[in-house]
């Protein structure tokens, strides 16, 4: 981490000296350690409902009760939380909302194996980069500007249990949630002192080939093989990826056939594409839609979806990263501005032409790995970048 530098913004720098605080930042540790080690994977119902009352407990504790509380429940995915607080007079008319995820990639029983622990300048734990300490910084900066009473927005919370797995439920709430919105800041993992403006669309599918079963030795030319017919399509479509254009696309597991003298009946695999554009989202339906086997007796069959659409900054984006560029320039430096080929909830925002910067979160490494683990001496900056964010949005509100 670059050493801070002097804050000449007075708001700021009362901000940033809040923030930096070491005893804040040992209580933002607790938090943080009690949010990693209430485990939240994104199939477990009963570990997700357990992590959500402690997400609605930490709110609470930080911030008081709400101006406004729902919990919309659902059977089997996490719930999405929303919490909103007032803003002061002047600036509560405008709406900020700032969404984050409380599920993680790791199964139940992971803390125990990898405990949350603090060394060598990092805070190690299952989730904690990918995005449990987003979520507690998004806590401590709208703490740090109503303890120092300074201009804030409305503050709409967006916590949702499901966004590992494709935010199908949580989607029509944050996009609900953000309809009002001057801005939207996501939690999610940020750069070395930077923030994602773009992100790639995300398409899952799943490829099923059907054939025709029969003897490999005996009848060989009776029997279509269904390996054999995914097989073709999948370099036809490996084939038609694109990276000068930002369309990768990846075959992430196949599946079929039943022994090794039997011409297979059924085939399938998972494909994951990424794409930067909507041109290319277009182009690839069209791929996807053309997709054949060699032998015309072999069915090919395509399920899935364009989970999430492209992240490109429109206007409003654009002066929202400027605004933020501000705030960090002032804060420790000017942000770099990172365009990623994962998606996240801001990808929803963005295409629906609203405000949307992504990444305000921590700062670490190894999302959805074992080396996952957060910059510790980052967490008091990138909250103070949180806080100074909302601060300037209530500030242009006031006029």
């Amino acid at each position: 981490m670059a050493a801070p530098v002097p804050v000449p913004d007075y708001p700021l720098a009362r901000v940033a000296s809040w923030c930096r605080d070491p005893h804040r930042l040992d209580a933002h540790l607790a938090d943080l350690r009690r949010l990693v080690e209430r485990e939240s994977p994104s199939d477990d119902k009963r570990l997700l409902d357990s992590a959500a009352d402690l997400v609605e407990e930490l709110t609470a504790e930080r911030l008081g009760p709400p101006s406004r509380a729902e919990r919309h429940r659902d059977p089997a995915l996490g719930d999405v939380l929303v919490a909103e607080y007032a803003g002061t007079p002047g600036a509560a008319d405008r709406t900020v909302t700032v969404v984050g995820h409380y599920d993680t990639v790791w199964p139940a029983g992971t803390t125990a194996l990898r405990p949350f622990r603090v060394a060598d300048g990092r805070a190690w734990g299952p989730g904690v980069f990918d995005m449990k300490a987003g979520l507690t910084q998004g806590l401590w900066a709208l703490r740090a500007l109503r303890e120092l009473e300074l201009p804030r927005p409305t503050v709409r919370f967006v916590f949702n249990g499901d966004e590992e797995t494709g935010s199908v439920a949580s989607r029509p709430h944050i996009e609900r949630a953000t309809d009002d919105a001057v801005a939207t800041l996501v939690l999610e993992p940020g750069g070395v002192w930077g923030i994602k403006a773009g992100r790639k669309g995300v398409g899952i599918f799943t490829i099923t080939a059907t054939g025709v079963e029969a003897h490999a030795g005996l009848d060989p030319a009776k029997g279509a093989s269904a390996v054999h017919g995914l097989s073709d399509v999948i370099q036809e479509l490996v084939a038609a990826a694109d990276p000068e254009r930002g369309t990768t696309v990846n075959v992430g597991r196949i599946s079929g056939g039943t022994a090794r003298n039997v011409i297979a009946g059924e085939a399938s695999c998972l494909i994951d594409i990424r794409v930067a554009t909507q041109a290319e989202t277009d182009r690839m339906d069209g791929v996807l839609a053309g997709l054949r086997a060699a032998d015309p007796r072999v069915v090919i069959a395509l399920d899935g979806e364009w989970n999430r659409p492209p992240m490109r900054p429109g206007a409003g984006g654009r002066r929202l990263f400027a605004l933020a560029d501000e705030v960090a320039a002032a804060l420790r430096g000017p942000l770099a501005e990172l365009h990623v080929g994962g998606g996240s909830d801001a990808n929803f925002v963005a295409a629906l032409g609203r405000p949307v910067l992504c990444g305000m979160g921590a700062t670490g490494d190894g999302a959805h790995a074992r080396h996952e683990h957060v910059l510790v001496d980052d967490i008091p900056d990138r909250t103070a970048l949180t806080a100074g964010t909302l601060l300037r949005l209530a500030e242009a509100a006031a006029g």
